[in-house]
């Protein structure tokens, strides 16, 4: 699948001339989600790096789905930067794949209605992940899962880490989600 771009949403001209003046760090992100089970115990990670700086995050849930683990996942990648990035974002999902660069505008000009007339899933994920991309400057990447690529399989191994801590009992907000570029 191609590279694509998102933009920002709608920002107030002098706002968005402030931001596009400053440059903006480049982040490279991977990012995944796991389920043992489908509903089941989920979880998402994502590893990211500038530089010489790295940051690892996961976390999980006890009953989810792979499509919310993958979702979430960049989420909460995107969310742990702590200002604005150009953010080069690998995943390995066409669930979200096709939903930010093929389904997400006809979605919204329907009112979170599919083609077939049904709720979209996991739409409150849609928001947020619209709200995260605000914020930065990102483009897309699909890459094969499980095919070799360093930063997919350091993402699915934090995903999993995240499916063992929920399976350990750890409490979600006791799993690693420090901000990124303190």
């Amino acid at each position: 699948m191609p590279a694509a771009t998102s933009s920002a949403a709608a920002v107030p001209d002098a706002v968005s001339d402030a931001v596009s003046d400053a440059p903006l760090t480049g982040v490279d992100m991977w990012t995944d989600g796991a389920c043992k089970g489908n509903p089941g115990v989920g979880g998402w990670g994502a590893w990211m790096r500038t530089g010489s700086h790295e940051r690892e995050l996961f976390g999980g849930e006890v009953l989810t789905t792979n499509n919310r683990m993958e979702l979430t996942a960049v989420i909460e990648g995107l969310r742990a930067l702590t200002r604005p990035c150009a953010v080069t974002l690998h995943v390995d999902s066409s669930y979200v794949m096709n939903g930010i660069t093929r389904w997400l505008a006809g979605w919204k000009r329907n009112g979170w209605l599919t083609g077939e007339k049904k709720p979209v899933k996991n739409q409150e994920l849609w928001q947020e992940l619209e709200a995260e991309l605000a914020r930065h400057q990102v483009a897309w990447l699909w890459v094969k899962g499980h095919a070799g690529d360093p930063g997919n399989e350091r993402a699915d191994e934090l995903a999993n880490r995240g499916v063992d801590a929920v399976r350990a009992g750890a409490a979600p907000e006791l799993v690693e989600t420090r901000p990124f570029l303190d």
